[in-house]
């Protein structure tokens, strides 16, 4: 396999990045679905909510990741450590909104917006049967 250039992205990455957003909300919404029926609608909709600020926060932080690593060593730096604060604290603020105005619904989303780890697993367990399935 020929080296790949910091500039040039592997396909198979480039394409499971774009995938995994599509991904997080599709799995939020499957399963919001039975949490919506097993406790309350209001509880499936705060799964799908969470599963939906995952896939932007990943979106976010994958669009400010690219800018940043375009730039100097020292710009970038700072500029991600900057982003990345800024992305933690409206996260924070999210969750504390519904702890504050919803806080039996706190478990359904933050349950939601950990679908995103499902997800990652899965990814990486099929990237890894592509990778073993064409080494020889």
């Amino acid at each position: 396999m020929p080296d790949q250039s910091p500039s040039q992205p592997d396909p198979l990455e480039e394409k499971i990045l774009r995938r995994i957003p599509f991904e997080v909300v599709a799995f939020a919404a499957f399963f919001a679905v039975p949490v919506g029926l097993i406790f309350s609608p209001l509880a499936g909709v705060f799964f799908l909510a969470g599963g939906a600020l995952a896939a932007v926060g990943f979106l976010w932080l994958k669009s400010s990741l690219d800018r940043v690593l375009a730039r100097g060593k020292a710009q970038a730096l700072r500029s991600g450590i900057l982003l990345y604060g800024l992305r933690f604290v409206l996260i924070l603020a999210v969750f504390l909104i519904i702890i504050l105005l919803y806080p039996k619904k706190l478990l359904a989303f933050a349950a939601g917006f950990s679908s995103v780890i499902p997800v990652f697993l899965g990814e990486a367990v099929a990237a890894l049967a592509h990778i073993k399935q064409w080494k020889v």
